[in-house]
């Protein structure tokens, strides 16, 4: 039991569209469901015009929120984390550079076609500044030639990657865009505005990474490191004059793009997307013939290593905690009255009833488990981390955990509940966003030695099994609690497997000795809660996901430090040297932070 919620919500809030054929009844009561996905029109870009106009947020930011996922590749990116980490082998950065000239290049000819296609006097003044800051990157590239002493441009010929991008960018900026007449026929000054705004929206995204990847270097690039030898190149694209031309090129996206159309604006969308993909592109095209610590996927030593694959479930993968799902199916398939059942069924308290006891048994749990941990954190706080204190610290939270799972299977809330609906819920519940492409991707890896197991407090592991086997993944092994049946109807009982961090722990070892595998495993561990504290710190790679405050008072009481990933992977990356591999227990009791599980998929698998 790892939460109930003290109002239980209509079962729509937690899983898509949860008809189950008709066999979840919403009761008059409850509140009104929302339409089904499908039958709601997916959100156009005109929509998300309208949209920006009432919040008083341009179209630009509204893409750059909507795509920022895919920066987190670029962000992780080999190159840019030994970039950061300051190890880069000088040999790549130059490469770097000379393929980025060619990118400036095609920069500075793609301003002056817009300069040339807009109506506007004071478009085409802010064109004119933005196209003098290009020159200034050319400048700083220049000074890098100085260092270096010799003339990286001429050095390197175009790679496909920056060739891809310089073609994309000068195809749109002459009006080679689909569904969009040729240069010559464009006869109105409105018609030739467009162009200009779709030349904006395959730079503006560029833009905007590279002022994003700035400030996220700077952010950890020591004050006093002096003999950082990328510390120009980071202080330029973190710079107030950079961020500003990034501003500045938003701001005139955005002024372009008031009067253009749904459909049309559909097009900058797609432009957007597609310059942010042909970026990330770019930056996994530079050549490095060095150790680094991103993907793992391709540092695992091929026939000696071994990927070990642990998650949780609750709040991890999903949305909301699986006990409430649970609950209201038991609600809502529930007897409107005792009257109501007939013989050949189990009996059941009526609904009523039974949302009341469910009301009553989660704030009975939530006043006893904040009163658990308060009790941990009286004991004597240590700078140091202490792994062994911890672990039996955890006992608390085992006994009073299995007492809370005890009075729900005496209360009798659970029984009766058909299995075919709770596949089916577990079918549309709404998972985390990008959590199950990543959990694809591994399986269908074929240059990946993995195993992956999900390790959860879930009463029921069907509920587990369907919402993943809703994505095509039936090759995880779910380690959980399973409802006791009979004639597929639940009994009220539970077959107790996992109900605290201590059982965590220990099917997480079971799962490691009966692998028997005569590699060498790496073990990472993904989890969100006090439950999974544990495992996160046994693994030798331990991510945490969401933002549970009692997982880090816990972990702080106890000497655990929480690391954004991005810092962390940069602190390891400079551990790296030629000839090692890489140990990743030499700072014990460091966990990652991780925002969403696009970093995750970054870091584990790359693009």
């Amino acid at each position: 039991m790892r939460q109930l919620l003290t109002t239980i919500k209509p079962i729509n809030t937690f899983c898509k569209s949860l008809s189950l054929a008709g066999k979840l009844r919403t009761p008059a009561s409850m509140a009104t469901a929302p339409p089904p996905r499908s039958a709601t029109p997916p959100i156009g870009v005109a929509a998300a015009a309208a949209a920006a106009i009432i919040n008083d947020v341009g179209i630009s930011r509204r893409f750059w929120n909507k795509f920022k996922r895919d920066s987190i590749f670029s962000l992780f990116s080999p190159f840019v984390l030994s970039l950061s980490a300051g190890n880069l082998r000088v040999e790549t950065f130059r490469h770097y550079i000379s393929q980025d000239v060619h990118f400036l290049n095609a920069f500075d000819k793609a301003y002056e076609l817009a300069e040339e296609f807009a109506d506007d006097d004071d478009a085409r003044m802010a064109i004119t500044e933005l196209r003098k800051s290009v020159l200034q990157e050319l400048k700083l590239h220049d000074s890098f030639v100085q260092e270096w002493g010799s003339d990286v441009r001429k050095d390197i010929p175009l790679n496909s990657a920056t060739l891809k991008y310089t073609d994309f960018l000068l195809a749109t900026a002459t009006g080679k865009v689909e569904g969009l007449k040729g240069p010559g026929k464009l006869a109105t000054p409105f018609e030739k505005t467009k162009i200009a705004a779709y030349t904006l929206g395959a730079m503006t995204p560029c833009m905007r990474l590279y002022a994003y990847i700035g400030m996220e270097l700077q952010a950890l690039l020591d004050a006093n490191a002096n003999d950082h030898p990328y510390k120009k190149w980071i202080h330029s694209y973190s710079s107030e004059g950079f961020q500003a031309c990034a501003l500045k090129i938003e701001d005139l996206l955005d002024k372009l793009s008031v009067s253009l159309t749904g459909e049309e604006l559909n097009i900058i969308e797609k432009l957007y997307q597609q310059a942010m993909k042909l970026e990330i592109e770019f930056f996994l095209a530079q050549p490095l013939e060095q150790i680094t610590v991103a993907p793992i996927r391709k540092e695992l030593v091929r026939g000696e290593q071994h990927l070990m694959l642990f998650s949780d479930f609750d709040l991890t993968c999903t949305v909301v905690d699986s006990s409430a799902v649970l609950a209201e199916i038991a609600i809502v398939t529930a007897p409107k009255s005792e009257q109501n059942s007939s013989e050949s069924q189990v009996t059941r308290m009526p609904s009523a009833d039974l949302r009341n006891t469910w009301g009553v048994l989660s704030r009975q749990y939530t006043e006893e488990y904040e009163q658990c941990i308060e009790n941990i954190l009286s004991t004597d706080k240590g700078g140091e981390f202490r792994y062994e204190d911890l672990r039996k610290a955890l006992e608390l939270l085992r006994e009073f955990e299995k007492k809370a799972n005890a009075r729900v299977i005496e209360s009798g809330v659970l029984k009766g509940v058909n299995m075919e609906d709770i596949k089916k819920a577990g079918e549309r519940i709404i998972l985390q966003d990008g959590c199950i492409n990543f959990f694809q991707k591994v399986v269908q890896s074929d240059n990946l030695d993995v195993n992956v197991h999900v390790l959860s407090y879930c009463w029921c592991g069907d509920l587990i099994r369907s919402a993943f086997s809703s994505g095509g993944l039936h090759a995880l092994n779910i380690h959980a609690n399973e409802f006791s049946y009979e004639e597929s109807i639940s009994t009220g009982e539970i077959v107790q497997k996992i109900e605290s961090p201590i059982d965590k722990l220990r099917e997480f070892d079971e799962v490691l000795v009966k692998d028997g595998s005569d590699k060498k495993n790496v073990t990472v561990y993904i989890g969100d809660s006090v439950g999974d504290l544990l495992c996160l710190l046994k693994a030798d790679i331990g991510i945490v996901v969401g933002s549970s405050t009692s997982l880090r008072k816990i972990g702080n009481h106890f000497g655990v430090q929480f690391m954004p990933m991005f810092e962390g992977l940069v602190n390891k990356q400079k551990e790296c040297t030629e000839g090692n591999s890489i140990n990743w227990k030499t700072q014990p009791g460091v966990l990652y932070t991780a925002s969403s599980w696009a970093e995750i998929h970054a870091f584990i698998l790359g693009y």
